[in-house]
C-alpha cells in the first residue's frame, strides 16, 4: 500500500483544493477503508463549499471533505469485534461519544458531547480521498446485492429521508407532496413509491430536476414552483390536499406550500436544512389538526433497516446518481452539484469510471 494519497479539501471559495497526505493507520476500534464512492451532499455546498458558514455540528475544521462515503475495509486496528478486512461497508457519517442518551438510542447525529461528537468530512477526515479512517461502531455492512454508489447514497440522503418518512408514515392511503426535487427529494420519491404511496406530487423551480423526477418514475405529477401551487395540488387531490408532505427544499415559500397543501389531520416533515418559513398557526395548523415533524438525519439502526429493505425492494439509490467523477476531478464534481443542474453527483476515488458522464439508468429508481 502506498504511504501517501490524494485528498480533497474545501477552502470555502467555491473551489476544491487537492493535497497529498499520509495514508493513516487505524488505531484501537478503527478500520482503514479504501473509498469506492463518496457522494456530495447539499449541506456541503450550503455550509462549506461557497464559504464556511457552519458552527458547532456544522463547523468545518479544514479536514478532508466528504460525509457520504462507502468502501471496502483494507486494514483493521486492535479491538475490532465485528468487521474484518474485505468487508464492504457504509459509514454512518457522525461519530458520537457512544455514551450519551442520544448515542445509546443510535442517534449519533444528536450526540451531546462537545468533545467526542465529530462528523466525517466536517470535524474529522471524510471520504473525498483514496483511503479514510472510520470507527468500527460507525459502520454498516453493505450487502453484495447493493453497489458502492447505493451505499454512499444511504450514508446520508436516503437514510435521512427514510427517517422522515417513518415519522410521518406512508401507505397506500396517502397522496404525498415533495417540495424540492434535488437529490433528497428524488430519494423521497423513490422511497414513497416503495412504501406504497397512492400518488406522488413533486414541486421544484428547476426544469432539469422536474424532468429527472418524471424520467426516473419518482413522481406522478410535477409542478413548477410558484404562488398557485396550493390550488394546483388541491385540484390534483379532489380539493382536499395531500395526506403527507415532505419539504426537502429549505425554501420559505415551498415550506409554506407543504404546510398549506396538506389536508386536515395530515402530517408534514421538514427535512431541508437552513432558511425560514412563515405560517399562521391557527388556520394553517391548529384548526386542521395537522402535525409538523422536524427530522435530522437518522439513527444507525434505522439506516441498517433501510439497507435490508433496499435489498428486499430491489431499489438501487445509485439510479439517481446522474454524474460520476474521478477524485482528480473533484473540483468539477462540486461545481456541478452547486449548479443544481443534476441529480446526485459522486466522486469515486478507487473505482474505474468514465469521469463526468451523465448516466441514463436502464430502469427507474423505483426499481419497477
Amino acid at each position: 500500500m502506498a504511504k501517501t494519497m490524494k485528498a480533497a479539501f474545501l477552502p470555502g471559495n467555491s473551489t476544491v483544493e487537492m493535497k497529498s497526505v499520509s495514508v493513516p493507520s487505524p488505531g484501537h476500534g478503527e478500520v482503514l477503508i479504501s473509498v469506492k464512492a463518496s457522494t456530495i451532499c447539499g449541506s456541503d455546498i450550503r455550509a462549506i463549499y461557497h464559504e464556511h458558514l457552519g458552527k458547532g455540528p456544522e463547523g468545518y475544521q479544514g479536514v478532508i471533505a466528504g460525509h457520504e462515503p462507502c468502501g471496502q475495509i483494507v486494514e483493521t486496528g486492535p479491538g475490532c469485534r465485528r468487521f474484518k478486512i474485505g468487508d464492504r461497508v457504509i459509514v454512518y457519517h457522525i461519530s458520537g461519544c457512544g455514551l450519551c442518551n442520544d448515542c445509546r438510542r443510535g442517534y449519533m447525529i444528536s450526540c451531546t458531547s462537545a468533545k467526542y461528537r465529530r462528523a466525517y468530512g466536517w470535524q474529522r477526515d471524510g471520504g473525498m480521498a483514496e483511503y479514510m479512517l472510520a470507527e468500527e461502531k460507525d459502520l454498516i455492512l453493505l450487502p453484495d446485492q447493493l453497489t458502492y454508489l447505493d451505499g454512499a447514497q444511504v450514508a446520508c440522503g436516503f437514510g435521512t429521508v427514510y427517517e422522515a418518512l417513518e415519522k410521518i408514515g406512508i401507505s397506500g392511503n396517502d397522496a404525498v407532496l415533495i417540495t424540492g426535487l434535488g437529490p433528497v427529494g428524488l430519494a423521497a420519491g423513490a422511497l414513497c413509491r416503495k412504501l406504497g404511496a397512492e400518488r406522488i406530487i413533486g414541486v421544484d423551480i428547476s426544469a432539469e430536476r422536474r424532468e429527472l423526477a418524471l424520467r426516473f418514475g419518482l413522481c406522478d405529477s410535477v409542478l413548477t414552483a410558484g404562488p398557485d401551487n396550493v390550488n394546483e395540488i388541491r385540484e390534483l387531490t379532489g380539493g382536499a390536499g395531500v395526506e403527507r408532505a415532505v419539504d426537502c427544499s429549505a425554501n420559505a415559500e415551498a415550506r409554506a406550500t407543504a404546510i398549506r397543501a396538506t389536508r386536515r389531520w395530515g402530517k408534514i416533515a421538514l427535512v431541508g436544512e437552513g432558511g425560514q418559513v412563515t405560517f399562521n398557526p391557527s388556520p394553517d395548523i391548529i384548526h386542521d389538526q395537522k402535525t409538523i415533524y422536524g427530522s435530522w438525519v437518522t439513527s444507525i439502526w434505522l439506516m441498517e433497516e433501510l439497507v435490508e429493505r433496499l435489498v428486499r425492494w430491489n431499489l438501487h439509490p445509485e439510479d439517481i446518481v446522474t454524474h460520476r467523477f474521478s477524485l482528480d476531478q473533484a473540483d468539477g464534481a462540486y461545481s456541478l452539484m452547486a449548479s443544481g443542474r443534476c441529480g446526485k453527483v459522486a466522486v469515486c476515488p478507487t473505482m474505474e469510471i468514465t469521469p463526468g458522464v451523465a448516466l441514463q439508468p436502464s430502469q427507474p429508481a423505483s426499481g419497477g
